[in-house]
């Protein structure tokens, strides 16, 4: 069934312009939601803004966004590094899977409180407030390695139409790419966004039972998506 789900998605990318740009949101979101090292980031996220404290939910929507754009821009940047020099589109090797897992595995004992970290500072503390959206997004940079051979294995498709449609309308082509960006982040903002609502629902903040365990479980899956990457090498 998932084959003939992608089929059908690869042929709607080479119909008529409605179909094609709907096939790229879904393909984004799909690239989400089937990849296992890609569904890490969403405990990720969630675990993040839950240790931000009780922040706006305009505030969350921000912070997930440059999330998601940090690794959108590490995984062009990747793409590009890789094809110019010969190689696979985001193929990184084994090595930058065992720096990204590194990185998982304590922000992990992080939200675990097992291993402070200084640069997210402490919940409740001006500085942390304001290193939020910042921190938010060099997460977001870091996370974008591990997902170069996830992510071309799944923008296949979408590169060889994309690419194939701007050789005579490089607008539309751009638009297709640009698309599936915003099912990719679509996502994660949703993930991260949807935490500080229901934060502010039930009247959480950092130091309230549910955050503190929910904060844990995302400790807890983090570091099980940074065994996988490392798994996955």
């Amino acid at each position: 069934m998932l084959r003939t789900m992608f089929e059908w998605l690869s042929n709607a990318l080479q119909s008529g312009p409605i179909i094609a740009i709907s096939a790229s949101f879904i393909w984004g979101v799909l690239s989400i939601l089937l990849s296992p090292c890609h569904l890490a980031s969403i405990p990720l996220i969630v675990g993040f803004i839950d240790e931000q404290g009780r922040i706006s939910t305009k505030r969350t929507f921000l912070i997930a966004t440059l999330f998601s754009s940090g690794i959108l821009i590490t995984i062009a940047a990747i793409g590009l590094i890789t094809g110019l020099l010969g190689r696979m589109l985001g193929d990184i090797g084994p090595y930058g899977n065992y720096f990204v897992a590194i990185i998982f595995v304590i922000v992990g004992f992080h939200l675990l409180e097992i291993i402070p970290l200084p640069f997210f500072g402490k919940s409740g503390q001006p500085a942390f407030k304001r290193k939020g959206l910042l921190a938010g997004f060099i997460l977001g940079l870091v996370f974008g390695i591990a997902l170069g051979p996830c992510t071309f294995a799944y923008m296949a498709p979408m590169l060889g139409v994309a690419f194939k449609v701007a050789s005579t309308q490089f607008f539309y082509g751009v638009t297709l790419l640009f698309v599936y960006g915003i099912g990719h982040c679509s996502v994660i903002i949703f993930a991260g966004t949807f935490t500080g609502v229901v934060q502010h629902y039930l009247n959480w903040n950092e130091q309230s039972r549910g955050a503190i365990i929910l904060k844990k479980i995302c400790g807890i899956l983090v570091i099980l998506g940074g065994i996988y990457l490392i798994w996955s090498a």
